[in-house]
């Protein structure tokens, strides 16, 4: 069913009319995954993309001053050189699409990309990241904060009680999960939720990103996510402004995929180290 004036707190009932067939939907998601993946120098341009996608994140317990440079570093420069130097993309400004840090760790992510002469965005996850528990108050003030710090994106966990509750209003992303979850960003759930993007989008004239994280670990599984987006929601879709991979693993496995198209072999893990 259509809104009227969707985007208006009148209006949004009509997403508590949604139904979604699963069986449908299931099958969508198996055939997206059964598509043949691009070969030799398309799978590098491909891949290539999905790292210009990629908020880079670490969220450990145990983060440091250290790591989250070392990680600011591997974003600015994602591919090592002398691989972009072998297809002629080294000096395209290939990185990833931001990096993203808990509030705590913002500050030394701004020095870091300051001190490498990088514009790269800084992502914080706030308000009470993982479960969105927090009060109201408390949540805020961790914006604030990581706002004030520096940070130019806020990827922020919605207290869920709100959706249970269809209270569905504002946002200018959507995203699958925390990547703390015990299941996380799953194919046939986020053709939902692009499909819901793209209804919306049809009525409304407005765009709203889409974000899959936590368990992309692999190349392939980034071509699959390129895939379905480019199919559910056109080229229009596939940049950073309405689209990113949540991932910490994930440009490791690239590289090494395009270190494999470059010389023929694969490199070990210790190759290709974070920075």
């Amino acid at each position: 069913m259509s809104p009227r004036n969707p985007g208006t707190t009148l209006d949004l009932e009509w997403i508590s009319k949604v139904r979604v067939n699963t069986q449908a939907v299931l099958k969508r998601a198996q055939f997206i995954q059964r598509q043949k993946i691009p070969k030799k120098q398309w799978q590098a341009a491909w891949l290539l993309k999905a790292v210009t996608l990629i908020d880079l994140t670490t969220l450990a317990g145990d983060d440091t001053s250290s790591n989250v440079h070392r990680l600011c570093l591997k974003a600015v420069q994602p591919v090592r050189y002398d691989l972009l130097k072998k297809i002629d993309m080294h000096d395209k400004g290939v990185t990833t699409a931001a990096v993203c840090v808990y509030p705590s760790r913002v500050t030394d992510a701004v020095r870091s990309l300051k001190a490498a002469n990088s514009s790269l965005p800084v992502a914080s996850v706030a308000t009470g990241f993982p479960a969105g528990q927090t009060p109201l108050e408390t949540r805020l003030q961790e914006v604030r904060i990581a706002v004030s710090d520096g940070a130019t994106e806020i990827d922020i966990v919605i207290n869920r009680m709100l959706a249970i509750t269809g209270q569905w209003e504002g946002s200018d992303f959507i995203k699958t999960s925390t990547g703390k979850e015990a299941v996380n960003a799953t194919y046939p759930v986020a053709i939902v939720m692009v499909r819901a993007i793209r209804d919306y989008f049809m009525s409304t004239g407005h765009k709203v990103g889409f974000k899959p994280a936590g368990g992309i670990r692999t190349a392939e599984e980034s071509l699959v996510w390129l895939t379905l987006i480019k199919e559910e929601l056109g080229d229009d879709w596939l940049c950073p402004g309405l689209f990113r991979l949540g991932a910490s693993s994930l440009l490791a496995d690239i590289e090494r995929q395009i270190y494999h198209q470059v010389t023929g072999q694969y490199a070990a893990y210790h190759d290709l180290p974070m920075a």
